[in-house]
């Protein structure tokens, strides 16, 4: 790993407002870290990308955050995640420390004594079948049912919650028979948890809702700790940059973090970078 000092910040990414609930849970955790946001809100949502595109803005957004001196990068969303964490440890794992959210919410599963687990996340995470091979590769015997809510990110980015509409697309969602005798369900999307109680009141008492937040914090403290990265010095400020402006997305931001949030769009592709099949929706 590259010389890294421990005052250097933490970058963390996701294609939207989903990892703001792992940016929270880290600042909460680690109050003397610096972090560098960035939300990919571009090529939102990342669940109906190809996982060829979403490895490319993975590694796109991980050299980034190398170039601007990042100690460690949190992988915030799960679909990312799921289908190019391999990769950007490939690229960048001797460079500095690569954390995802879905190994520790793996573990946390694994570590439980549920019988059946639902999961729920976007179609490019369900696709790659994460959440099933590596929780059964500890516990084989281990029930998991995984499913694609593919209308859930579009709905918590545009503020479509806690009414009549989101209900009826909730309910829609956890009704399927898929789901049925849970006794955990698994929030496999870091944009769930902002929803997380509307989901609750949908869910019998005794299903346990999970989701990566905490988790993903704690393991991003034990390896910091690990590898004498650990920040001892006072917390100077926290970035929160885009790839393209959302007004939405700077106020709620300023939900979890104050009034004192200013968003920045930053250009981190360069002209006629983009995948083929895809284009910038600036164009």
């Amino acid at each position: 790993m590259a010389n890294r000092l421990s005052n250097s910040p933490i970058g963390i990414f996701d294609s939207g407002i989903g990892g703001l609930t792992v940016a929270q849970a880290i600042v909460e955790l680690l109050p003397n870290e610096d972090i560098i946001y960035f939300g990919d809100t571009a090529h939102l949502p990342y669940g109906d990308k190809s996982p060829d595109s979403i490895r490319y803005y993975a590694l796109k957004i991980c050299k980034y955050f190398i170039d601007a001196g990042c100690k460690a990068i949190v992988i915030a969303c799960n679909s990312a995640a799921s289908v190019a964490a391999y990769d950007i440890l490939d690229f960048y794992g001797n460079d500095l420390l690569i954390i995802n959210v879905v190994d520790p919410l793996v573990q946390e599963v694994v570590n439980s004594d549920v019988r059946k687990v639902g999961v729920i996340a976007t179609t490019a995470t369900t696709d790659s079948n994460v959440y099933p091979e590596q929780i059964n590769k500890y516990r084989p015997r281990l029930d998991v049912v995984s499913m694609a809510t593919p209308l859930l990110v579009p709905m918590i980015e545009e503020n479509i919650v806690h009414n009549e509409v989101s209900r009826v697309i909730l309910k829609n969602y956890l009704e399927d028979t898929r789901l049925k005798n849970i006794d955990a369900l698994l929030l496999a999307c870091t944009h769930y948890p902002l929803i997380k109680n509307e989901i609750a009141e949908l869910l019998p008492e005794q299903v346990h809702i999970l989701d990566s937040s905490e988790t993903t914090a704690e393991h991003l403290r034990n390896e910091l700790q690990h590898r004498t990265l650990l920040n001892d010095k006072k917390r100077k400020t926290n970035v929160f940059n885009v790839s393209q402006y959302h007004p939405t997305f700077e106020k709620i931001t300023a939900l979890f973090f104050g009034n004192e949030v200013h968003l920045q769009e930053v250009d981190i592709w360069g002209e006629h970078q983009w995948p083929q099949g895809e284009k910038s929706n600036t164009q």
